[in-house]
């Protein structure tokens, strides 16, 4: 296969992956609505929260570029359940906690209200993204097996039910830490993060694909089933997975949840899945050039702009045609009469 994978790496890094800039703004965004939350409920009378976690892409760091700037930034508020009393001395239900967590958040200054969602309170800032506020009580459980008491944590979504999305954070770093040799302690580097990253930017690389192809979680479900470490070979590694995942739909598109084992994020019979699976098919066509031994550069880049939707990669220099340019001007001059010679294999007699 055609190596690539200096490119592939630097598309990852330049157009895919956040920048630390990029997510210290994200960061203080999600933060000036914690402030504004806590005040909001102090000045309601209502509950104070027993803390509050970023969630989801961003705490797992696979948050990539959008080319719109709609950001999806996760920011679950935290309660004690004995502390969420209604009016009438009655245990809230979820529907009103998430109507008191939206009251809490509203300010004159959005061109648009918060609002109360299926499963959390969507806060739209001014710069086109938006920071979700799902709202979580704490409780008790019995272990089945040690009839230990336990702390576990229920989401306010249709009704109250058990979640915690800082398992799935837990659970993704592990993986990340676990199935690559090269990642980092903070789970911000290492080839299958960069991996989630590539898919999901290759998931909403069309604007027609967004609404039809299947969520970021689930994508990052499947890449923790189906990825290979394929050392120094970022793109083999992604092709290889992109072939792992149609393989793996084409007789099971289930995708159970990855903390909670009676749980799925995906049931069977999904079109978001199907759609999913059929672009990968059609576009693991494109690559099939790489395997031409006689593939040329220009080649190779024009298969990887198909597949991401770009013109990024054509732009990208070939690193064999550098080489020998360098080759040329480095070469030693011989000064007349010098009795040095250049010998086949490089080196100076």
């Amino acid at each position: 296969m055609k190596n690539c994978d200096a490119q592939i790496l630097k598309y990852q890094r330049k157009m895919v992956k956040l920048s630390d800039d990029e997510r210290l703004d994200i960061k203080d965004k999600a933060d000036t609505n914690r402030d504004r939350l806590k005040g909001g409920l102090a000045v309601d009378g209502k509950p104070t929260p027993v803390g509050m976690h970023t969630q989801g892409s961003y705490s797992m760091k696979t948050m990539i570029q959008e080319e719109d700037g709609d950001y999806d930034i996760d920011d679950g508020v935290y309660f004690k359940k004995e502390d969420l009393v209604g009016p009438n001395g009655g245990e809230m239900s979820a529907l009103a906690v998430r109507k008191m967590v939206c009251e809490a958040l509203q300010d004159k200054r959005f061109k648009t209200a918060p609002e109360v969602r299926k499963n959390c309170v969507r806060v739209y800032y001014n710069e086109g993204y938006h920071v979700d506020v799902p709202a979580y009580r704490k409780i008790e459980i019995e272990d089945p097996i040690s009839g230990e008491k336990k702390t576990a944590w229920e989401l306010a979504g249709p009704d109250w039910k058990r979640s915690d999305a800082r398992s799935v954070t837990k659970w993704f770093k592990t993986a990340n830490s676990n199935r690559c040799s090269d990642s980092s302690a903070d789970g911000n580097s290492g080839q299958f993060v960069r991996m989630t990253r590539l898919m999901k930017k290759f998931a909403k690389s069309r604007a027609s694909w967004k609404s039809k192809t299947t969520s970021g979680f689930a994508i990052s479900r499947l890449v923790e089933e189906c990825y290979l470490e394929i050392k120094g070979r970022n793109d083999e590694a992604f092709r290889k997975l992109m072939q792992q995942i149609r393989d793996r739909l084409e007789y099971n598109d289930e995708i159970g949840h990855p903390t909670l084992s009676d749980e799925n994020i995906v049931n069977p019979g999904s079109p978001k899945v199907a759609f999913f699976k059929e672009c990968l098919e059609d576009n693991l066509a494109h690559l099939e050039i790489l395997d031409d031994p006689d593939c040329t550069h220009e080649q190779a880049m024009k298969a990887w702009d198909k597949v991401f939707n770009t013109d990024w990669f054509r732009n990208q220099p070939d690193p064999d045609a550098e080489k020998k340019i360098d080759a040329r001007t480095t070469a030693p001059v011989i000064k007349s009469g010098d009795t040095r010679y250049a010998a086949e294999n490089g080196r100076f007699a």
